[in-house]
């Protein structure tokens, strides 16, 4: 690997072992000194460059592509603030152990803390919100320097990969030339990388071979006989790329009998399995007191995944006396409400794959029957009101009538569209705030072709169209992204990947004018400070965004999303439907939904 100097010869090696370890992409924003880096992998064969002109919105569209596949795409940009706009993105892969690669450029050391330009200090910059940090040695073309970058190249994948996955950051330090300019000296004429490395065939320097947790087989029995009751759930959170195996957690549950809850990011709400089990996907409507005080607690759960989007579910586990086994592999908390009375440290798959094969359950289906039962009185509800159009005992548009029907404005029924509608395959990205929660509550199990995610690590809402985008980009199937007006306008600049990035979409937009969630809080009955402060109404006119990015864009109400959804899902190109939407009566309509549901269940 000849190269006109150390800087040259530095990235060309760093970025041959990426390639030869099975990075395909990578992310790059524009910087001078990065050069070498950008260079290299802009030369390479095996790589395709997704540029970005913001850093934040790079850093999401990564994340994207990792959270949906499960595999890197690393990042680079040159020194100073670029880095720090890297930091939210950081954060999210952190909290839901997605798989990053920082590759940030900086000065050389002598100009850190010399007030230089362009210098700030990115030792260990993201903190301790990485699973690993390196600052790289300066170049050099010696073949111990370059067995070490080699290595590094390959551990950082490891690291990234590992369990738990998540973001590891690399800091280049890199003197001028920064582009391929000759300097004599430099790299010995002598030096053969290859050979000096003693390598020939195209595998990477270092191969990781990374196992996974198990137990011994005393501890599966024991688990096996603890799961043999007649009243347990089985519980799915949202997902680790690339999630759970659907036939071992079904087997699972029809060793025991258990029901499974499905958070919509858990890889399970939708599938084939629906059609031979039980999934339950109403549950954040009726597990209120008032109805499961009547209901015998579960002896066991056996849960898996991050914590549930579903607070009342939450809340539920809480207040039960059931004995809970949190299963994760990486044996880290992640039960917020503390009510778990196990930590068990495997891999989710394999151990229901193997206690299905164990446990000899009871046969007594009256426990099942009652959460059907529980999800059927849910159902119900939501397609009386839908089947009622809206139209309400008043005859005003907008405003729903005494007996619960969903006004024109009502925000849950685009998601129960969208889950089915879409088409098939579909990858959906919903944000957070509201659209999750009424994913949660209003997309129905079934039987389809669909993967739900989302940015539930740290729950904000920076970078999620870019974070959308970046999924899309990693897979053939169709991508639709549900996202609020906030949201929408806080990642503006991420629609540039539409076209620079060559991603096509469907973008659904509910917009309430506000931070619409804030409803749901005591603050609303404060105003002021409520309107100004919190629900912060800003006006904005969201159809020249078409115009600017190349997008179609269509505005309707909530009742004529259906058919338009369907006729931008089956066109080309990306499209944006914003559906206009009212907060306040959405929420008031959530509400009477679920009083319907609770009163159906306590009579």
């Amino acid at each position: 690997m000849s190269a006109p100097n150390r800087n040259v010869l530095w990235a060309r090696t760093f970025v041959d072992e990426l390639a030869r370890a099975g990075i395909s992409a990578v992310c790059i924003t524009p910087g001078s000194r990065s050069t070498p880096l950008t260079m290299a992998f802009d030369e390479h064969d095996d790589v395709h460059v997704f540029s970005h002109l913001d850093e934040r919105a790079s850093a999401f569209f990564a994340l994207g592509r990792a959270r949906r596949t499960g595999k890197v795409t690393p990042l680079v940009c040159t020194s100073g603030t670029a880095a720090a706009n890297f930091h939210p993105a950081v954060i999210e892969a952190f909290q839901s152990r997605v798989p990053l690669l920082l590759l940030t450029a900086d000065r050389p050391p002598e100009l850190r803390d010399s007030g230089a330009n362009q210098t700030i200090d990115q030792e260990k910059l993201y903190g301790d919100a990485v699973r690993w940090y390196k600052d790289m040695p300066e170049p050099e073309a010696t073949d111990r320097k370059l067995r070490m970058l080699r290595t590094t190249a390959t551990r950082a994948l490891s690291e990234a990969t590992g369990t738990p996955s998540g973001p590891v950051h690399l800091n280049f330090p890199f003197r001028k030339p920064l582009e391929p300019t000759p300097v004599a000296g430099d790299v010995p004429a002598d030096l053969d990388t290859e050979a000096a490395l003693g390598r020939e065939e195209e595998s990477e320097y270092v191969k990781t071979t990374a196992g996974v947790p198990e137990l011994d087989d005393d501890t599966l029995r024991k688990l096996a006989e603890d799961l043999e009751v007649e009243r347990g759930l089985i519980v799915a959170g949202p997902a680790d790329a690339p999630g759970v195996d659907h036939e071992a957690i079904t087997a699972l549950a029809h060793a025991t009998g258990f029901p499974i809850v499905a958070d919509p990011l858990s890889g399970l709400r939708f599938g084939g399995h629906n059609r031979v089990t039980t999934v339950l996907g109403g549950y954040d409507a009726y597990l209120d007191e008032r109805v499961t005080d009547d209901w015998p607690d579960p002896e066991v759960v056996f849960r898996f995944g991050a914590s549930p989007t579903s607070k009342p579910l939450r809340q539920y586990l809480a207040r039960t006396d059931a004995r809970q086994l949190v299963v994760d592999p990486a044996g880290e908390w992640r039960e917020a409400e503390f009510a778990a009375t196990d930590l068990v440290v495997a891999d989710p798959t394999r151990l229901a794959g193997t206690l299905s094969r164990l446990v000899r359950a009871p046969k007594d289906t009256s426990w099942e029957e009652r959460w059907k039962a529980a999800e059927q009185a849910h159902w119900d509800a939501v397609d009386e009101a839908i089947e009622s159009d809206g139209s309400g005992e008043s005859g005003k548009p907008g405003e729903s009538g005494e007996s619960g029907e969903l006004g024109e404005s009502f925000e849950g029924r685009v998601l129960a569209d969208v889950a089915d509608v879409a088409p098939e395959p579909s990858t959906i990205f919903v944000s957070n705030s509201m659209p999750v929660r009424d994913m949660d509550r209003f997309a129905r199990p079934a039987a389809r072709n669909l993967t739900v995610l989302g940015n539930r690590g740290a729950s904000g809402i920076d970078g999620i169209t870019s974070t959308a985008l970046g999924a899309g980009s990693a897979t053939t199937d169709d991508l639709t992204l549900v996202t609020g007006d906030i949201a929408y306008y806080h990642d503006l600049s991420g629609l540039l990947a539409v076209g620079r990035c060559d991603v096509d979409a469907t973008i659904v937009v509910v917009n309430n004018d506000g931070g619409g969630i804030f409803h749901m809080l005591p603050i609303e009955d404060y105003d002021p400070p409520f309107t100004g402060q919190f629900k912060t109404p800003h006006g904005l006119d969201f159809e020249p965004t078409g115009d600017l990015f190349g997008m179609k864009f269509a505005r309707v109400e909530a009742g004529e999303f259906r058919d338009t959804y369907a006729e931008a899902v089956a066109s080309e190109g990306t499209h944006v439907v914003e559906v206009v939407s009212d907060a306040e009566e959405s929420h008031r309509v959530r509400d009477s939904l679920q009083e319907q549901v609770v009163d159906t269940l306590t009579e």
